[in-house]
C-alpha cells in the first residue's frame, strides 16, 4: 500500500472530524428536553413493564408512571432527583455494566439503552427532570396560529403552525406541486377516483385563482367522497360480510356500510354520527336509519361452532367490543386491560370490565346454532318495495273489514274475496321474504358484568361493576345513581373536556391525506405510541373540529386548501439526512393506492367502472377454487360459494366487495385490504411480485385492459403514435415522453407479429372478461393494444398517489 503524503494525510483527518461532527450533530440533544416528547417513550419502552401502572406487576415498590413516585425520597436516596444526576439511582443503575446485578434494565426484559437515550436521562434530570401528564390526556387547546417573519406570508393556519415548526429546524416548505400533479392527488384522496382527461384540461385552462377551490367544493358534494371516506371507516369498526369464527358464514350487514357512506356524502356532524352507531337504537323512536346505524355494536366475529362455550363466546364479544370502541374513539389500547392493568397506561381492569358493562343490554346469544343468519336482524325496505308493501297491507286491511260486514254478501262474492285475501297475502310474503335485512342492536335487560381475574372467564370472584368511564380522565358523568347507558357513554366522548375524541378522528384524517397521522401511531395515542411532532396543530385542529359542530367535511377542506398539503412530494436530499420520515412536514409523501382504489382506478380508466351508490356486496372475478377448502358445516347460500356477477355489479366499486374475512378476495389481500377480523386504524403497505402479477394476470385488469384497448383504437386517432399519446392522457392525466413511446412501439409491433401469427391465442387473450368484443379491428390488434394497456397498468403512477 502506497504511504500517504503529510497532505494527504490532513485531508484524511479532515474528512474524518467532518465526519465525526455529522454524526455528533445528528445525534445532538435538544436544547430543550420535553418530558413527553423526549422522557416518556424512554420510561414506557424500558422500565414500564416493570415500573409502570400494572400494580401487579410492579418490581421493588417503584413506579416511574407517576412523578411522586419516581421522586420521592427512599431511605437516604431517590431514583430521580431533580437538577442533581449523579445522586440520581436511575443513572448510576443505567450506566452499571449490564453483567452487574444492579443494572437497569433488568436483563429479563431483554431492553437496553443506548448512549443517546442515557444522555437524554442525564441532561433531563440536570435541568430540573420537568414531569409532564402525558399530553393525550390534557385536554387540547386552541392556540393563536404563530405568527413571526416566516409565518406571516401564510394565511392558512395549518401553514403557520408547519412553518413555525420547520423554522425551527432550519427547513422550510417544499415547492408547490404541478397542477396535473396536484389534481390527481386531490381525486384521489377526496373521492378515490382519477380526473379524466377532460376535467385536467379544464382546470389547467381555467383562468380564475379560485379554480383550485372550485374542485374542492365539486369533490366534497360528489357522492363518491363518502365512498372514499368510509374504507377507513369500515377497517376501523371491522365492517364485514361474514361472521369470522368457525365456518365464516354469511350475515346480513351491508345496510350499514351503505349508512356510513351516506353519512359521510351528507355530512353528518361527527358527534351525531356516532351517537346513531354505539346507540341508534336507544334514541327515542328512532329512525329506520339510526336502527341501522346501531348495527355496528353487531360487527364483532360471532361463532356456530357447536362445541363452544356459550358464556365464553359472550365475553368474547363483550371483549371486541371494548376494543374496537376504544380504538375507534380513544386511540387507545384499553384491550390490553382484560387481563391485568394496563401495563403502559392508566387503564385499569376494572376501566375494561366497566367499559364493557355500556354494552351488557344488547340482546345477543353466544353460539348461534341451528340458524343460517343472526338475529336479531330488521328488514330493510327500498322505498319502492316499501310503498309496495303498504299498497298491500291497506288492500288487506280494505278486504278483511269488508269480509267482517259481509251480512249483505252472496258466498260467491264472499269466496271471491277470500280468495283475493289469499293470493295479496302470499305477494307480501314474498316480497317481505325478498327484502333485505340488517343486523341491529336491540337492547334488554343488562347483564351482570364482573371483572374477570387474568381474564379468566370462569373464575367468577371478581366483583360487580356498573357502566362507567375510565377513572382517570375528565367525565361530567359516573360515579351517580342512575345507571349509565351507551347514550351517556356517547354523549361524554363528546364533552369539551374529553382529551381523546377529537384528537383521534383528526389524527386518522389527516393520515387520509399525508399517508401518516400528526401522531404516527393512530390507534395508540398512549405511552407506546409516538407524540405528535405538531402537537399545537394537532390540538387546533381537534378544538376547530369541536367548534365546528363536528364537521367532518369543514376539517376536510381545511387540510386540502393548506400550502402544506399542496407541496410536491419529491424527495429532497437535505430533507433525506435530517428528517427521513417526514415528520416535519417538508414535503408532501407519495405512496400506494388503497387495494379497492387500485382496483376502481382501472375500471374508471378503462371505461367500465359502475358508479352506482349502494347496494348488496358483490362477487368479482376470482380465482377458481380459491374456496374449495372452506367449511360451512352444511350451511347453504351467500359467503358459501362465489359466483362471479355477469351484470354491470361485476364493476362496482372495491368498496362494495364481498367482505370474506378468513378468505378475504384475493386482489384485496394482495394490496394489504385488512381481513378485518379485528379493529385496523392503518393498512401496512407491502411490496412483493404477486402485486405485479395480480395487474397482468387478475380477470378484472385484463378486461379493463382490453376493453381500454377498444378505446384506444377507437378514440385515439389512426397512428400508433397518436394512440399511445391517447392512451397515456386517458389513464396517467399526461404526455408520453420520447423514450416511452419508442419502448412500447417496439413491444407493440412485437406482440403484433407475435398475435398475428396465432389468432386463436389474440382470441383467447381479449375473451376474457364478460364485455362483449366490439369494433372491427383484427383480433391480433386488438390483442397488441391490450398488452399496451396491461403494460400502462402496472406503472407506478397508475398504483401511486403522489
Amino acid at each position: 500500500m502506497p504511504r500517504l503524503s503529510q497532505p494527504q494525510i490532513g485531508l484524511c483527518i479532515l474528512s474524518l472530524l467532518i465526519v465525526i461532527s455529522g454524526c455528533a450533530d445528528q445525534h445532538a440533544l435538544p436544547e430543550d428536553i420535553a418530558f413527553n416528547k423526549h422522557i416518556r417513550p424512554i420510561l414506557s419502552d424500558n422500565c414500564f413493564k416493570c415500573h409502570g401502572p400494572d400494580e401487579e406487576a410492579i418490581e421493588g415498590d417503584l413506579r416511574l408512571d407517576l412523578e411522586v413516585e419516581a421522586k420521592k425520597e427512599r431511605e437516604g436516596y431517590q431514583v430521580i432527583a431533580e437538577g442533581k444526576p449523579g445522586r440520581s439511582e436511575m443513572i448510576r443503575r443505567i450506566k452499571l455494566d449490564p453483567d452487574n446485578e444492579d443494572y437497569m434494565p433488568h436483563e429479563d426484559a431483554n431492553k437496553s439503552l443506548d448512549e443517546y437515550e442515557i444522555a437524554l436521562l442525564e441532561k433531563w434530570i440536570t435541568d430540573g427532570a420537568e414531569w409532564e401528564d402525558h399530553w393525550a390526556y390534557i385536554a387540547p387547546q386552541k392556540r393563536t396560529p404563530p405568527s413571526s417573519r416566516a409565518t406571516r406570508s401564510y394565511e392558512h393556519p395549518i401553514d403557520r403552525f408547519v412553518v413555525a415548526t420547520l423554522q425551527e429546524n432550519k427547513q422550510k416548505l417544499s415547492p408547490r406541486a404541478d397542477s396535473v400533479t396536484l389534481l390527481r392527488r386531490l381525486y384521489f384522496d377526496m373521492i378515490g377516483l382519477p380526473p379524466g382527461y377532460d376535467e385536467v384540461r379544464s382546470f389547467l385552462d381555467d383562468p380564475d385563482p379560485q379554480a383550485y377551490e372550485s374542485v374542492v367544493q365539486d369533490l366534497l358534494a360528489s357522492p363518491h367522497f363518502g365512498e372514499k371516506m368510509a374504507i377507513g371507516w369500515l377497517d376501523i369498526v371491522r365492517y364485514a360480510d361474514t361472521n369470522g369464527f368457525h365456518s365464516d358464514v354469511h350475515r346480513h350487514i351491508y345496510p350499514y356500510r351503505d349508512y356510513v357512506i351516506n353519512a359521510f356524502n351528507a355530512n353528518m356532524p361527527f358527534d351525531r354520527f356516532t351517537k346513531e352507531q354505539l346507540a341508534g337504537d336507544l334514541l327515542p323512536e328512532p329512525t329506520l336509519d339510526q336502527r341501522i346505524a346501531s348495527g355496528f355494536n353487531r360487527l364483532n366475529q360471532i361463532t356456530k361452532e357447536g362445541g363452544a362455550q356459550d358464556k365464553e363466546y359472550r365475553l368474547k364479544y363483550a371483549a371486541d367490543r371494548v376494543r374496537a370502541f376504544s380504538a375507534t374513539w380513544m386511540g387507545a389500547t384499553v384491550g390490553c386491560a382484560e387481563c391485568h392493568d394496563h401495563k403502559f397506561d392508566p387503564y385499569t381492569a376494572k376501566d375494561f370490565y366497566s367499559l364493557s358493562a355500556f354494552f351488557a343490554d344488547i340482546d345477543e346469544k353466544g353460539i348461534y346454532r341451528n340458524s343460517p343468519y343472526v338475529p336479531p336482524e330488521m328488514p330493510v325496505p327500498s322505498p319502492e318495495l316499501a310503498d309496495s308493501v303498504a299498497q298491500l297491507d291497506t288492500f288487506l286491511v280494505t278486504i278483511h273489514k269488508q269480509l267482517q260486514d259481509s251480512v249483505s254478501l252472496s258466498a260467491q262474492e264472499i269466496a271471491r274475496m277470500r280468495e283475493q285475501l289469499d293470493v295479496h297475502r302470499a305477494l307480501r310474503d314474498t316480497l317481505v321474504k325478498d327484502m333485505p335485512a340488517t343486523l341491529v342492536t336491540v337492547p334488554v335487560a343488562p347483564r351482570d358484568v364482573r371483572v374477570l381475574p387474568r381474564g379468566n372467564w370462569m373464575d367468577e370472584s371478581g366483583e360487580i361493576v356498573q357502566p362507567d368511564l375510565p377513572h382517570f380522565l375528565p367525565a361530567s358523568q359516573g360515579n351517580n345513581a342512575k345507571r349509565l347507558n351507551r347514550l351517556d357513554l356517547s354523549d361524554w366522548l363528546f364533552e369539551e373536556e374529553n382529551p381523546l375524541t377529537g384528537r383521534v378522528f383528526v389524527n386518522r384524517l389527516w393520515k387520509q391525506f399525508f399517508n401518516e397521522g400528526l401522531s404516527r401511531v393512530l390507534d395508540d395515542l398512549g405511552s407506546q405510541g409516538e407524540p405528535p411532532v405538531h402537537p399545537e396543530l394537532l390540538d387546533w385542529l381537534a378544538v376547530e373540529f369541536r367548534e365546528s359542530g363536528w364537521d367532518v367535511k369543514h376539517l376536510v377542506e381545511l387540510i386540502v386548501t393548506s400550502e402544506t398539503y399542496k407541496q410536491s412530494s419529491t424527495p429532497r436530499p437535505e430533507l433525506e439526512e435530517v428528517d427521513p420520515a417526514n415528520t416535519l412536514l417538508a414535503r408532501q409523501e407519495s405512496y400506494r393506492l388503497e387495494a379497492e382504489l387500485i382496483r376502481d382506478n382501472a375500471l374508471a380508466v378503462s371505461g367500465l367502472l359502475s358508479r352506482r351508490i349502494g347496494g348488496r356486496s358483490v362477487q368479482p372475478y376470482q380465482p377458481e377454487g380459491y374456496w374449495a377448502n372452506i367449511n360451512t358445516f352444511g350451511v347453504k347460500g351467500p359467503g358459501t360459494t362465489w359466483t362471479a356477477e355477469e351484470d354491470e355489479e361485476q364493476y362496482r366499486r372495491g368498496v362494495y366487495t364481498y367482505w370474506k374475512r378468513t378468505f378475504l378476495h384475493p386482489s384485496m389481500l394482495a394490496f394489504d385490504a385488512p381481513t378485518r377480523q379485528e379493529s385496523e386504524a392503518k393498512r401496512s403497505e407491502s411490496n412483493t411480485p404477486s402485486q405485479a402479477l395480480v395487474l397482468l394476470n387478475d380477470p378484472t385488469y385484463v378486461e379493463a385492459a382490453r376493453v381500454f384497448a377498444q378505446r384506444i383504437m377507437d378514440e385515439g386517432g389512426e397512428s400508433v403514435e397518436s394512440r399511445m399519446q391517447w392512451a397515456y392522457r386517458e389513464a396517467l392525466s399526461r404526455d408520453a415522453r420520447p423514450e416511452e413511446l419508442q419502448l412500447l412501439t417496439q413491444l407493440y409491433s412485437a406482440n403484433k407479429t407475435e398475435f398475428a401469427e396465432d389468432e386463436s391465442l389474440a382470441l383467447q387473450f381479449v375473451s376474457t372478461g364478460n364485455a362483449p368484443l366490439a369494433g372491427s379491428a383484427s383480433k391480433a390488434e386488438l390483442a397488441a393494444w391490450t398488452s399496451i394497456s396491461r403494460t400502462i397498468f402496472n406503472l407506478h403512477e397508475m398504483i401511486m398517489r403522489y
